[in-house]
């Protein structure tokens, strides 16, 4: 997914293309990807459709390979839509295994491994994508279609016949014992995840430009987000394994909270606490990501491929978008201004997961139903 911007530069100098031409590759992926997942998603839940993971992966390789080959402007765009579906198909079908493979009691933990493995693989991409490209130009990205294979080779062996049948007992189960399900819950929690999406997005696009202005090189800056997101990673898998102890949404609430003072910290401190305090701040926003989706997975128990092609589809692409306005804000007043105003989402957030009919752990109430976001 993330190789597409990392050789936007290359596209420009070697084709001609204008910023314009070169961002409407990035933006045609992100818009296909996004708004497509939910649609592939509802497709397996009411229609039975799927595509196998590993084909879905090979897929997105495959077109994201030949980009590297392709000298035409329109067949490049082309092969980005292709790759972008072979990722739309792959979210609903990954996490719909994931949630049979999962209990009430590891659902937080288990899903953030997904969730990270994602993450890890966005970091590596643009870095193996940069030293094909380095070494070889463009037709580097073709040897982008061996490390599809080898996974397509282990899902194979791992998974030769689907998933286990005590599995796919329990997921019946679950399905069985939630199938009257209300959507305005899920609904609440869309926002939650667009909101989140919103300060994620804003926070990885400006604060590299701002940091530069306070006297760090473009290089540290560099690694000061990565340390950053690396700490989210951190994040993501202790939320998962806390919010099977003491709740998710008690989690979420507490997740959302933690991040906002350490950002204004990072504003107000200097050297290494303002460095510290940013690594903070990612470790708490990032970790309520598995969590989210998670809770959708159980607001949802019927409908698991639409609840995650929302979740990791439409969520991500509307938070994006959300990201203008900071921009905005800093063409009209600072860049300083843009990024002070990003704990907002994440205050409205964390305000409507007081609001979310989801049911408290029973550390703070054992007499509160367990399932009232379930209609009897």
């Amino acid at each position: 997914m993330p190789v597409l911007p990392a050789i936007l530069p290359l596209l420009i100098s070697e084709n001609g293309y204008s910023y314009l031409t070169a961002g409407l590759l990035v933006t045609a992926y992100n818009l296909t990807s996004s708004f497509t997942q939910p649609l592939v998603g509802w497709l397996s839940d009411t229609k039975g459709f799927s595509v196998r993971i590993s084909t879905s992966l090979l897929v997105s390789a495959l077109f994201i390979a030949l980009m590297g080959i392709a000298q035409n402007y329109y067949l490049i765009m082309v092969f980005a839509i292709l790759a972008a579906l072979g990722h739309a198909c792959f979210h609903p079908a990954a996490l719909s295994l994931v949630n049979r493979l999962c209990m009430k009691e590891n659902r937080g933990r288990v899903t953030s491994y997904f969730v990270v493995g994602g993450n890890l693989g966005y970091a590596i991409g643009p870095v193996l994508a940069g030293v094909l490209v380095f070494w070889l130009g463009l037709p580097g990205l073709i040897f982008l279609i061996f490390p599809a294979l080898f996974m397509v080779a282990a899902l194979k062996y791992l998974l030769p016949g689907g998933i286990p049948a005590a599995c796919e007992s329990f997921a019946r189960l679950e399905i069985k014992e939630g199938a009257a399900q209300s959507m305005k819950p899920f609904a609440i929690l869309m926002i939650v995840s667009i909101l989140r999406a919103w300060a994620v997005f804003a926070a990885i696009t400006f604060l590299p430009m701002y940091l530069v202005t306070q006297g760090y090189s473009l290089m540290m800056a560099g690694v000061i987000m990565t340390l950053m997101l690396l700490a989210g990673v951190a994040g993501q898998v202790m939320g998962g394994h806390i919010s099977d102890m003491i709740g998710r949404k008690e989690f979420m609430i507490a997740g959302l909270a933690g991040a906002i003072p350490f950002f204004y910290l990072f504003f107000a401190g200097t050297g290494i606490i303002a460095v510290m305090a940013l690594l903070f701040f990612g470790f708490f926003l990032w970790s309520t990501f598995a969590v989210a989706v998670a809770m959708s997975h159980e607001l949802l128990p019927g409908n698991i491929g639409l609840a995650s092609g929302m979740m990791l589809g439409l969520a991500i692409g509307f938070g994006g978008l959300g990201v203008a306005v900071n921009g905005l804000i800093a063409d009209h007043y600072s860049l300083a201004a843009a990024l002070g105003t990003i704990p907002v989402p994440i205050i409205a957030a964390m305000l409507l997961m007081f609001a979310l009919p989801y049911p408290w752990k029973s550390i703070f109430n054992n007499r509160l139903p367990r399932t009232p976001f379930v209609k009897r």
